[in-house]
């Protein structure tokens, strides 16, 4: 009944064409900010942080590169893990050769790297489309691991192979490394999540979006009307991958703090993907939604039993869990293929007609 239209006048372009329209809309994104940077601290334990909403920060802002390429631009991509270790990889050799850098910047310093990297293999979408694409991709996924594995210098020659994060600090506080704790860490995988989302959010309204759509809904069409596909195609590539290698540093500097190729698998790139479909194609807040659902249900699905009290084999139990867990998935794609952002506008357009029919 509150959430209504009727009587949100506005008086200009600029509050008509604002990003969150609605005045609930607004107080409700407040709220819910105000909640994840201070409530959350104070209320979540040290398993929450480190186990459930570090890596859903983490996954949500991969899902949002990804999302910026496949569901924006219409280019699909299996190289979201391959490109995730690229800045895992590139923050870990920035770190042990320039120890003095600051941190953040670093993070940020991987990212161009990692779409300068994703702009090499985004080259083939210029003659390619589709499933061809898609397997270059994949093509990238695998060559990029096997890359990181053979080659000693990207692991400073470790004979474990593996890369470990070494402390850093940020205005007196330790951000990295085994001693940070995990309240820091989360606020910096919250406040790069924030920036990057509220920045995602804003390209795709004004012309670079605009373009990404045109070619996805039909390139000839948009050729003709003078968007270049080389340079729209190519800054896809690169914004996207450009996200996606911060979320990949970030994943063992704040999340894993150790971990070899292995954590970059194709498994990977399968769920991310997962998280934009699920979540919805063209949509930061499916981004958010989808990263939740594969994030959270797995856990909920792994403590299930002991809530009610039955007791299973670990390996049984796994068992069952992937089971309901892909078949979730698949009825859920029936039921509403257009994922959970979708779900959401749905449930808010009845809101804001009810109690009138729909």
């Amino acid at each position: 009944m509150l959430y209504r239209e009727a009587g949100d006048y506005k008086t200009s372009y600029t509050s008509d064409q604002a990003l969150f329209p609605l005045k609930l809309d607004r107080w409700f994104v407040l709220i819910a900010v105000l909640f994840a940077f201070v409530g959350v601290p104070l209320l979540a334990n040290e398993y929450w942080l480190q186990a459930v909403l570090i890596p859903y920060l983490i996954f949500s802002l991969a899902a949002i590169g990804l999302n910026l390429l496949t569901g924006y631009a219409g280019q699909v991509s299996l190289g979201t893990g391959g490109f995730m270790a690229v800045g895992a990889y590139a923050t870990y050799k920035l770190t042990t050769a320039f120890p003095d850098l600051n941190i953040l910047v670093v993070f940020l310093i991987a990212g161009l790297i990692t779409a300068a990297v994703g702009v090499l293999f985004g080259l083939p979408s210029l003659r390619i489309k589709g499933f061809y694409l898609t397997v270059a991709t994949l093509a990238a996924q695998f060559f990029l691991l096997w890359l990181f594995n053979k080659v000693g210098w990207f692991y400073n020659n470790n004979p474990s192979g593996n890369i470990t994060a070494p402390p850093r600090y940020f205005l007196g506080y330790t951000v990295t490394g085994a001693p940070a704790p995990a309240v820091v860490r989360y606020l910096v995988a919250l406040s790069f999540l924030a920036i990057f989302a509220l920045a995602a959010k804003n390209l795709v309204r004004g012309r670079i979006g605009r373009a990404w759509m045109a070619i996805r809904d039909m390139d000839i069409a948009a050729e003709i009307i003078g968007i270049r596909p080389l340079h729209t195609k190519l800054s896809a590539f690169a914004i996207s991958s450009f996200y996606i290698g911060v979320a990949g540093a970030m994943s063992i500097f704040l999340w894993l703090g150790s971990a070899e190729t292995e954590a970059f698998s194709i498994i990977i790139s399968f769920q991310v993907l997962f998280m934009v479909i699920i979540g919805g194609l063209g949509s930061i807040l499916g981004s958010f939604l989808g990263a939740a659902f594969i994030t959270l249900v797995p856990i909920l699905l792994t403590n299930a039993p002991a809530m009610v009290g039955v007791n299973l084999p670990i390996d049984l139990q796994k068992h069952f869990e992937q089971m309901i867990f892909g078949g979730m998935i698949v009825v859920f794609l029936i039921v509403e293929p257009h994922g959970l952002a979708r779900l959401w506008q749905i449930i808010k357009e009845k809101l804001r007609r009810w109690p009138f029919p729909y």
